[in-house]
């Protein structure tokens, strides 16, 4: 790609597609712009404060998940299996087309997996110990939206539902707007996972199956803070103050036909040293509403197997 734009003397990229489709394009345009290597930028190589201005994206967005066309975020797999992130506001997209109509023919399995990696951006990032109420209630409204009002259901059983298209689409772009407070173990789990290449796993189907499990995790062991932020999570999505949210999102992964556990989609024991290795050195990892320990990854993963 950059070759193609330095030797046509190119002024942009337009990315159509989804999330990762959007990340390779500004990882694209930052390399158009920037000399060295991709992963000098990286969170790894603490590469953010080297991220200047990039060429010009347009992000275009068809599948309603990542929310990468508002986000400051890319995520790449590079070629060690490395799941690594880059950020800086640079790299948002001065542009973004949000046409809920070009996700229409997104098939239901995945705009079921797309909408749970919504909703887990969602829920971790008002989970999150980071202080910022405005992308806290922007987080909540996109639960609300995405559980409480059913839209996420009605986009995957009713898929030419144009309102349920807006609405999942407008709460993906949500979740990428209120995780600039960070994420948590679910995701630090389902990164880890992706790293994986011979089992091509896909991003969010990983966080709907281990997002009950972590959240039964945290809700085992709150504290006031937490608590506070639970009983938020609860009123948005409408459900009782004594119920469990992990219950909840059992049922709706149920409800949605996600796949039940991850040895349906090729996991195996084996495979748990290496997750909870990698998850333990994620970004994810630390904003993580409480701390897990390399016993906590595991258990969460022998669980969710």
């Amino acid at each position: 790609l950059v070759e193609i734009y330095r030797a046509n003397n190119c002024d942009g990229f337009i990315a159509l597609g989804c999330g990762s489709s959007i990340d390779i394009a500004k990882a694209a345009a930052l390399l158009a712009t920037h000399d060295g290597e991709l992963a000098r930028f990286g969170v790894a190589q603490r590469g953010g404060k080297h991220i200047g201005r990039v060429a010009p994206i347009i992000a275009i967005p068809t599948t309603a998940g990542t929310g990468s066309e508002v986000s400051v975020a890319a995520m790449i797999i590079m070629e060690s299996g490395t799941k690594e992130i880059f950020i800086s506001p640079n790299l948002i997209p001065p542009i973004a087309i949000c046409d809920p109509l070009l996700t229409v023919g997104l098939p239901p399995h995945l705009t079921a997996a797309t909408g749970m990696d919504a909703f887990t951006h969602c829920l971790e990032a008002v989970l999150s110990p980071a202080i910022n109420p405005p992308a806290e209630a922007i987080g909540l409204d996109g639960i609300e939206r995405i559980y409480a009002q059913d839209w996420l259901y009605r986009a995957v059983f009713e898929p030419a539902n144009a309102d349920a298209r807006w609405h999942m689409l407008m709460a993906s772009t949500e979740g990428a707007l209120a995780f600039v407070k960070g994420l948590g173990a679910c995701h630090a789990l389902a990164h880890s996972c992706s790293r994986i290449k011979s089992l091509n796993l896909h991003h969010g189907a990983l966080n709907a199956i281990f997002l009950p499990w972590v959240l039964e995790a945290i809700e085992a062991k709150p504290d006031e803070t937490i608590n506070a932020k639970l009983w938020r999570i609860k009123r948005a999505m409408g459900i009782a103050a004594g119920e469990q949210i992990s219950e909840a999102a059992f049922a709706l992964n149920k409800k949605l036909n996600i796949p039940p556990n991850l040895a349906a989609i090729g996991l195996k024991a084996e495979h748990c040293n290496e997750v909870v290795e990698y998850a333990l050195l994620d970004f994810a990892h630390i904003t993580n509403c409480i701390i897990f320990d390399e016993n906590d990854y595991r258990e969460i993963f022998l669980k969710a197997l």
